[in-house]
């Protein structure tokens, strides 16, 4: 996995590599540059020191010069002249040298720290944009960045991300009045017909046929009503949560248990409720644990059994609902999430439902940070494990608790 660095580090290795490789080709012509200039400095004066050069003058007005001693002590002072030139040189360049690294180094490291700080300036409107975009959601959409200063790259972006503001914004609106218009306008005329078919039923006039006929319209009408039911609480599970507080999940678990006392007649169900804390809307939590449950009552076996975890592990709160029943095939599992999506009759043994139920699971499961996972259980039937982010509030003194 490539490691994350942020622009400002990358921006601040920039500015530090430039700098650093100006200053070595900088020392580097400098240094060149004095070499040269020794080299003409020196030769010009006949490559002989001063002291040198009085010596030989002494031997001059002494006459020794013309003798072969003369001549030798001669050569011998060059050579030695020569020696001292080259080492005054080799101390002036390495003495030059050392200075000019040191001061490189002092200077690289002053110019990398200025560039981090210059290149956390330059950012910071970025950062407004990040944290800004990191604090929105559906119901704080009117927030705006607002950017002010010159009209450069950077008050573009936050520019256009203000306008996307104005655009979602319109878009959430128009969402909520849809799904509060849609609320009103098809349960009403269900609950008419409900209403008009009950009474048919428990009208002593009306004949067999009629309520042979109102009995079948009425579970219509209940699955009809079902099914808007699921596609509402769909579209509410799908958007940001208008509710967030500290919820145990077990109390969750037996408020769902509540719902299944008719439904669970002839399947065994078993509850170890471990404490776990987690925050977000406890009326999706519920619906959630409730559609988990209803899912493994309705897609078991007769005299089958339901175990119900709760607990946990790994820093996450863990939700896991366990069902016999037949055999589901690995390979269409995956889409069991999706909406509409159902195993076929012959391998459920069960023909009712919308195929919402586990679509509800993962819109809740999502708008509250978690995972949820199926697998097929050996034997037959269904694992599903919900992880969500542990609440830091404080979990309460909880016993596990069976059903």
């Amino acid at each position: 996995m490539t490691p994350r660095v942020s622009v400002r580090a990358r921006l601040t290795l920039v500015y530090g590599s430039l700098f650093l490789v100006t200053s070595a080709v900088l020392v580097t012509v400098t240094y060149l540059l004095t070499v040269r200039t020794m080299d003409q400095r020196f030769s010009g004066s006949g490559g002989l020191d001063p002291e040198v050069i009085t010596r030989l003058r002494n031997l001059s007005s002494q006459g020794n010069l013309s003798s072969q001693d003369g001549i030798a002590q001669l050569m011998a002072l060059r050579e030695e002249a020569d020696r001292q030139l080259a080492q005054e040189k080799r101390d002036v360049l390495e003495q030059l040298l050392q200075s000019s690294l040191l001061l490189m180094l002092v200077v690289g490291v002053l110019a990398v720290v200025i560039g981090y700080v210059v290149a956390g300036r330059m950012l910071r409107p970025l950062h407004r944009v990040t944290a800004t975009a990191r604090r929105l959601s559906e119901s704080n959409l009117h927030e705006r960045i607002a950017l002010e200063g010159p009209q450069d790259e950077i008050k573009d972006l936050a520019d256009t991300f203000d306008r996307m503001l104005d655009r979602l914004n319109r878009v959430f609106d128009g969402q909520r009045r849809f799904v509060a218009n849609a609320s009103h306008e098809l349960r009403t005329p269900l609950t008419i017909n409900r209403t008009v078919l009950e009474v048919a039923l428990a009208s002593r006039k009306s004949p067999p046929e009629t309520k042979a006929l109102a009995d079948v319209l009425l579970g219509n009408t209940a699955r009809h009503e079902r099914l808007i039911e699921g596609l509402l609480t769909l579209a509410r599970s799908e958007r940001d949560l208008g509710t967030r507080v500290g919820t145990p999940l077990p109390d969750v678990i037996r408020s769902a248990l509540d719902h299944l006392d008719d439904q669970a007649a002839d399947v065994d169900v078993e509850a170890r409720l471990a404490p776990a804390m987690v925050t977000g809307d406890p009326v999706l939590l519920e619906r959630c644990a409730v559609n988990l449950l209803e899912n493994a009552v309705k897609y078991n076996v007769r005299e089958g059994r339901v175990w119900v975890r709760t607990g946990v592990r790994d820093g996450a709160a863990f939700l896991q609902v366990v069902n016999t029943g037949r055999p589901v095939p690995s390979y269409e599992v995956g889409t069991l999430f999706e909406p509409f999506r159902r195993l076929r009759a012959d391998r459920t043994g069960s023909k009712d439902g919308a195929g919402l139920g586990l679509s509800i699971v993962r819109a809740v499961v999502d708008a509250h940070g978690g995972t949820v996972e199926a697998v097929p259980r050996p034997g037959g039937g269904l694992s599903v494990t919900v992880r969500l982010p542990v609440s830091g509030e404080p979990v309460p003194a909880l016993e596990a608790a069976a059903t």
